[in-house]
Protein backbone atom coordinates (compact mmCIF):
# COMPACT_ATOMS: atom_id res chain seq x y z
CA UNK A 1 0.00 0.00 0.00
CA UNK A 2 1.62 3.00 -0.73
CA UNK A 3 1.35 6.94 1.06
CA UNK A 4 -0.51 9.41 -0.57
CA UNK A 5 1.44 12.25 -1.04
CA UNK A 6 -0.49 15.50 0.53
CA UNK A 7 0.57 19.21 -1.07
CA UNK A 8 1.93 19.78 2.54
CA UNK A 9 4.47 17.24 2.31
CA UNK A 10 5.37 17.94 -1.39
CA UNK A 11 5.87 21.69 -0.21
CA UNK A 12 7.65 21.06 2.84
CA UNK A 13 10.37 18.84 0.56
CA UNK A 14 10.30 21.58 -1.61
CA UNK A 15 11.50 24.30 1.12
CA UNK A 16 13.77 22.30 2.76
CA UNK A 17 15.30 21.43 -0.95
CA UNK A 18 14.96 24.40 -2.98
CA UNK A 19 13.88 21.49 -5.59
CA UNK A 20 10.98 21.96 -7.90
CA UNK A 21 7.39 20.98 -6.59
CA UNK A 22 7.09 18.24 -9.45
CA UNK A 23 10.47 17.16 -8.59
CA UNK A 24 9.89 17.25 -4.90
CA UNK A 25 6.36 15.51 -5.97
CA UNK A 26 8.14 12.52 -7.70
CA UNK A 27 11.14 11.93 -4.91
CA UNK A 28 7.86 11.58 -2.73
CA UNK A 29 6.25 9.20 -4.70
CA UNK A 30 9.37 6.90 -5.59
CA UNK A 31 10.38 6.75 -1.62
CA UNK A 32 6.66 5.79 -0.66
CA UNK A 33 6.73 9.39 1.54
CA UNK A 34 9.66 8.86 3.07
CA UNK A 35 11.07 12.15 3.56
CA UNK A 36 14.80 11.21 3.95
CA UNK A 37 14.49 8.94 1.27
CA UNK A 38 13.06 11.52 -0.63
CA UNK A 39 16.07 14.06 0.24
CA UNK A 40 17.95 11.65 -0.76
CA UNK A 41 16.78 11.34 -4.29
CA UNK A 42 16.78 14.68 -5.25
CA UNK A 43 19.99 15.25 -3.83
CA UNK A 44 21.77 12.06 -6.44
CA UNK A 45 19.36 14.00 -8.97
CA UNK A 46 20.82 17.47 -8.56
CA UNK A 47 24.79 15.57 -8.51
CA UNK A 48 23.30 14.03 -11.84
CA UNK A 49 22.38 17.25 -13.32
CA UNK A 50 25.23 19.17 -12.14
CA UNK A 51 27.66 16.97 -14.08
CA UNK A 52 25.13 17.17 -17.10
CA UNK A 53 25.93 20.95 -16.63
CA UNK A 54 29.58 20.91 -15.79
CA UNK A 55 31.22 21.52 -19.70
CA UNK A 56 28.66 24.96 -19.74
CA UNK A 57 30.71 27.89 -20.53
CA UNK A 58 30.09 30.42 -17.62
CA UNK A 59 30.79 34.13 -18.77
CA UNK A 60 28.69 35.74 -16.42
CA UNK A 61 28.87 36.12 -12.43
CA UNK A 62 29.93 38.07 -10.11
CA UNK A 63 33.21 39.78 -7.89
CA UNK A 64 32.06 39.24 -4.43
CA UNK A 65 34.16 40.86 -1.38
CA UNK A 66 33.98 39.84 2.60
CA UNK A 67 35.01 41.69 5.40
CA UNK A 68 35.49 40.67 8.86
CA UNK A 69 34.16 42.42 11.80
CA UNK A 70 37.06 44.41 12.79
CA UNK A 71 38.37 44.44 9.46
CA UNK A 72 41.25 41.31 10.85
CA UNK A 73 40.05 39.47 7.59
CA UNK A 74 39.16 39.76 3.97
CA UNK A 75 38.20 37.89 1.03
CA UNK A 76 37.60 38.53 -2.58
CA UNK A 77 35.65 35.79 -4.88
CA UNK A 78 34.81 35.57 -8.33
CA UNK A 79 31.71 33.14 -8.92
CA UNK A 80 30.80 32.05 -12.55
CA UNK A 81 27.48 31.07 -13.64
CA UNK A 82 25.88 31.34 -17.37
CA UNK A 83 23.59 34.57 -17.26
CA UNK A 84 23.17 37.29 -16.09
CA UNK A 85 19.99 37.02 -14.67
CA UNK A 86 21.21 34.22 -12.29
CA UNK A 87 23.82 36.73 -11.42
CA UNK A 88 21.80 39.36 -10.73
CA UNK A 89 19.54 37.10 -8.03
CA UNK A 90 19.11 37.30 -4.68
CA UNK A 91 19.99 34.17 -3.95
CA UNK A 92 22.97 33.83 -5.99
CA UNK A 93 24.00 36.63 -4.29
CA UNK A 94 23.74 35.38 -1.03
CA UNK A 95 25.37 32.13 -2.07
CA UNK A 96 28.66 34.04 -3.30
CA UNK A 97 28.25 35.86 0.44
CA UNK A 98 28.20 32.55 2.31
CA UNK A 99 31.39 31.33 0.24
CA UNK A 100 33.30 34.24 1.15
CA UNK A 101 32.24 33.57 4.92
CA UNK A 102 33.28 30.07 4.10
CA UNK A 103 36.58 31.32 2.75
CA UNK A 104 37.45 33.67 5.26
CA UNK A 105 36.17 31.38 8.13
CA UNK A 106 38.19 28.15 7.19
CA UNK A 107 40.87 29.58 5.41
CA UNK A 108 41.47 27.46 1.92
CA UNK A 109 44.57 27.45 -0.26
CA UNK A 110 42.39 26.23 -3.21
CA UNK A 111 39.11 26.14 -4.61
CA UNK A 112 39.56 22.21 -5.49
CA UNK A 113 41.69 19.08 -5.59
CA UNK A 114 42.44 19.61 -9.33
CA UNK A 115 44.65 22.69 -8.00
CA UNK A 116 46.91 20.94 -5.56
CA UNK A 117 50.25 20.52 -6.75
CA UNK A 118 51.44 17.30 -7.07
CA UNK A 119 54.58 18.36 -4.94
CA UNK A 120 52.22 19.29 -1.86
CA UNK A 121 50.55 15.85 -2.53
CA UNK A 122 53.78 13.60 -2.48
CA UNK A 123 55.03 15.78 0.56
CA UNK A 124 51.51 15.12 2.22
CA UNK A 125 51.76 11.15 1.66
CA UNK A 126 55.48 10.91 2.80
CA UNK A 127 54.25 12.57 5.79
CA UNK A 128 51.61 9.83 6.40
CA UNK A 129 53.34 7.58 5.88
CA UNK A 130 56.35 7.46 8.30
CA UNK A 131 53.66 8.26 10.51
CA UNK A 132 52.27 4.76 10.25
CA UNK A 133 55.59 2.75 9.93
CA UNK A 134 55.29 -0.86 11.38
CA UNK A 135 51.71 -1.40 10.01
CA UNK A 136 50.93 -3.92 7.22
CA UNK A 137 51.00 -2.93 3.51
CA UNK A 138 47.46 -3.14 3.08
CA UNK A 139 46.80 -0.65 5.99
CA UNK A 140 49.43 1.80 5.41
CA UNK A 141 47.97 2.72 1.54
CA UNK A 142 44.66 2.87 3.54
CA UNK A 143 45.25 5.17 6.41
CA UNK A 144 47.60 7.00 3.86
CA UNK A 145 44.74 7.73 1.47
CA UNK A 146 42.39 8.52 4.43
CA UNK A 147 44.92 11.06 5.77
CA UNK A 148 45.11 12.23 2.08
CA UNK A 149 41.63 13.07 2.83
CA UNK A 150 41.80 14.80 6.21
CA UNK A 151 44.20 17.13 4.29
CA UNK A 152 41.90 18.15 1.31
CA UNK A 153 39.22 18.82 3.62
CA UNK A 154 41.23 21.37 5.40
CA UNK A 155 43.01 23.16 1.85
CA UNK A 156 40.29 22.50 -0.78
CA UNK A 157 37.30 24.93 -0.93
CA UNK A 158 35.06 22.71 -2.32
CA UNK A 159 36.06 19.87 0.08
CA UNK A 160 34.96 21.48 3.22
CA UNK A 161 31.91 21.22 5.47
CA UNK A 162 29.98 24.13 5.23
CA UNK A 163 30.61 26.77 8.25
CA UNK A 164 27.02 27.04 8.94
CA UNK A 165 25.59 23.53 8.04
CA UNK A 166 28.80 21.23 8.78
CA UNK A 167 26.69 18.36 7.48
CA UNK A 168 27.04 19.79 3.87
CA UNK A 169 30.20 19.66 1.95
CA UNK A 170 30.61 23.11 -0.07
CA UNK A 171 30.94 21.12 -3.13
CA UNK A 172 27.17 19.74 -2.21
CA UNK A 173 26.16 23.39 -1.49
CA UNK A 174 27.52 24.69 -5.11
CA UNK A 175 25.40 20.71 -6.69
CA UNK A 176 22.40 21.85 -4.95
CA UNK A 177 22.81 25.58 -6.10
CA UNK A 178 23.36 24.74 -9.77
CA UNK A 179 20.28 22.18 -9.55
CA UNK A 180 18.28 25.16 -8.37
CA UNK A 181 19.19 27.80 -11.04
CA UNK A 182 19.66 24.99 -13.67
CA UNK A 183 22.89 26.24 -14.34
CA UNK A 184 26.58 25.73 -14.02
CA UNK A 185 28.34 27.48 -11.41
CA UNK A 186 31.90 27.77 -10.93
CA UNK A 187 33.49 29.02 -8.15
CA UNK A 188 36.40 30.47 -10.09
CA UNK A 189 39.41 32.04 -7.62
CA UNK A 190 39.48 33.59 -4.21
CA UNK A 191 42.09 35.70 -2.39
CA UNK A 192 42.21 36.18 1.49
CA UNK A 193 43.71 38.25 3.47
CA UNK A 194 44.86 38.80 6.86
CA UNK A 195 45.88 41.42 8.61
CA UNK A 196 49.74 40.64 9.66
CA UNK A 197 49.63 37.08 7.35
Amino acid sequence: MSTIISAKMVNDLRIATGAGLLDCKKALTEADGNVEAATTILRKKGAASAAKKADRVTKEGLIESYIHVGGKVGVMLEVNCETDFVARNDEFKAFCRDVCLQIAAASPLYVSREQVPEADLAKEREIARAQVLGKPPAAVQKIVEGKLEKFYSTICLLDQPFVKQPEKTMKEMLTERIAKTGENIQLRRFTRYQLGA
